[in-house]
């Protein structure tokens, strides 16, 4: 899946921000940064590059203070579909053999191990 995103010179993370946008709404930099607890300096790149593509837009609010807020253009709205579409087939494909019950429990199981891995990470995060 990581491989189909580069190729459309996307990575997870540019998914990120778009799905962020799309499901929150239009997000001041450092609050998109903090909304998907990514390293501010990594979402300020990617959306450089989404803003060159076109599939975001930002601009300068002064209210509180001066805040760059990125949202979505239609654009990026059509390429989140089309990306989202792609990881479906793809999945598809890959889920083809196990049956829906199969596919439950290995969804189950993932979330799992995912939210294991955050909760080690925190702790590291923590201890260092």
């Amino acid at each position: 899946m990581a491989e189909r995103l580069s190729a459309g010179g996307l990575s997870p993370v540019h998914q990120s921000v778009l799905r962020t946008l799309a499901e929150w709404g239009p997000h001041a930099r450092r609050d998109l940064a903090a909304q998907m607890d990514v390293p501010p300096a990594d979402v300020s790149r990617v959306i450089g590059d989404l803003l060159a593509q076109g599939l975001v837009q930002d601009m300068v609010v002064n209210i509180g203070g001066r805040h760059e807020v990125v949202t979505l253009t239609p654009t990026g709205t059509a390429a989140l579909t089309t990306m989202q579409d792609d990881m479906q087939s793809v999945q598809d494909v890959l889920l083809a053999s196990l049956t829906k019950g199969e596919r439950t429990q290995l969804h189950y199981l993932l979330r799992r191990v995912c939210a294991t891995a955050a909760r080690v990470g925190a702790v590291r995060s923590a201890s260092s």
